[in-house]
């Protein structure tokens, strides 16, 4: 599917990516991704990822990408992943958004509808 060009609507799809270079090719192909980055045993991470899911509803442009840290070991040193979970929100490769552990939506939601608009804009 990755040799494919990706753009997704994330009402319809989250991709997981198990492979870096999985994870590279889709951040390659999406002008705005988000990446989630979860463990299996991580309770704020099962608990947050629904509420990503619908927010994201409202962001057709934007690429779902989930990542278990678990399987995919070398993203801790790629993206510095510390801890559990993560969000990344990237426009065309460059990090613009930095999430971790405890996220409060309401601004996380501000800051993606700025950068989202300035990017629709230019």
């Amino acid at each position: 599917m990755l040799g494919q060009e990706i753009l997704l609507t994330i009402g319809e799809i989250m991709i997981e990516l198990s492979t870096l270079d999985e994870i590279n090719s889709f951040i390659e192909r999406n002008p705005l991704t988000f990446l989630y980055f979860s463990r299996m045993n991580c309770g704020v991470c099962h608990a947050l990822l629904p509420r990503v899911e619908e927010m994201l509803k409202n962001y057709p442009r934007i690429a779902f990408g989930y990542i278990k840290v678990d399987e995919v070991e070398e993203t801790a040193g790629r993206f510095s992943i510390f801890t559990v979970p993560v969000l990344l929100f990237l426009v065309e490769g460059k990090e613009f958004i930095r999430e971790a552990r405890f996220v409060h939506m309401d601004i996380l939601k501000e800051k993606l509808n700025k950068i989202v608009q300035l990017y629709e804009e230019k």
